[in-house]
């Protein structure tokens, strides 16, 4: 049996994967933001219970809005930053009594969808989650990349390329630079983007349905983000030149976002045609928790 948990900044779920990859526990509870203390006993609550009622210890893999520091041993570049210079992994060993593997986020997106979601089948996938923040992840013939660092794919807190006159408002990032991608593709970098352009505040689902019933305000700012999301996506294929391309968060539910986003990537990309599809996620907002489980072979 298999255990994955994703936590995040409001949410923590856990899943229980049997060797047929079929979910046999899933569960969410709020998570406990700012502090670390009842962060990881949250997390060891959620596998003490899975524990009792499958009758078994399963292996548990994690994934958090950042990573392990491969120099330090401490969380690093979690965007929920009260788990920034803490042992996550070795604390959360103690309280559950076995190994856990940790994970960025992203990278465990990547790897549910590349291995039984929208990606399967492709050798090389880029998994993009464009929520609360933007992270990405990597995976090659159905294994996460992490890298020397441990920050292979986190596209998000690079510079937007090819910037415009439209793109000089970006607010300054949480990591402390300017202009990353993630001031310009998260949920939140749409909604101020709505309010600049119109004075109104709204939420990323509701400037979308809004798009969708045809009013040209909501259409102009998701023409926007969908351009600067192709400049973004095709610094990635100029560089790594990806099989497939996933999204997921809840920005990713926009479907407008599949029809308009590779034409545009095609005046950026550095080819004559970009063959590269994108594609929504296979399992939802449920990936990043199955990959987390999957951070453990069968």
């Amino acid at each position: 049996m298999r255990l994955g948990i994703d936590l995040g900044g409001t949410k923590t779920e856990i899943v229980a994967l049997d060797a047929g990859g079929r979910e046999r526990i899933r569960r969410r509870v709020p998570s406990p933001a700012g502090d670390y203390r009842a962060t990881v006993e949250t997390i060891a609550g959620l596998v003490r219970a899975a524990d009792s009622e499958l009758g078994v210890a399963g292996t548990v893999g994690i994934g958090i809005p950042g990573t392990i520091s491969p120099a330090t041993g401490f969380v690093k570049n979690a965007n929920s930053t009260w788990l920034i210079g803490h042992p996550l992994d070795r604390d959360l060993a103690a309280a559950i009594g076995r190994p856990v593997r940790v994970a960025n986020d992203a990278n465990c997106f990547a790897l549910s969808e590349a291995a039984d979601g929208a990606a399967a089948g492709y050798r090389v996938v880029f998994g993009v989650i464009l929520g609360t923040g933007v992270g990405g992840g990597l995976a090659i013939d159905g294994a996460v990349v992490t890298g020397a660092n441990a920050i292979a794919g986190e596209w998000g807190h690079n510079p937007l390329p090819w910037a415009e006159h439209d793109d000089a408002a970006a607010s300054r990032c949480w990591c402390g630079k300017n202009r990353c991608i993630e001031t310009f593709l998260s949920g939140p970098a749409l909604e101020r983007d709505w309010k600049r352009a119109t004075g109104k505040p709204s939420g990323a689902a509701e400037i979308v349905r809004r798009a969708e019933a045809g009013d040209a305000s909501a259409d102009a700012v998701l023409r926007r983000y969908e351009i600067r999301i192709a400049k973004a996506l095709a610094s990635v294929i100029n560089v790594l030149d990806p099989d497939a391309i996933v999204l997921g968060g809840g920005v990713a539910n926009a479907s407008r976002l599949y029809r308009n986003v590779p034409p545009f990537w095609q005046a950026f990309a550095f080819s004559d045609e970009v063959a590269t599809p994108l594609l929504p996620a296979r399992h939802g907002d449920s990936s990043g928790v199955r990959g987390a489980a999957r951070l453990w072979p069968e």
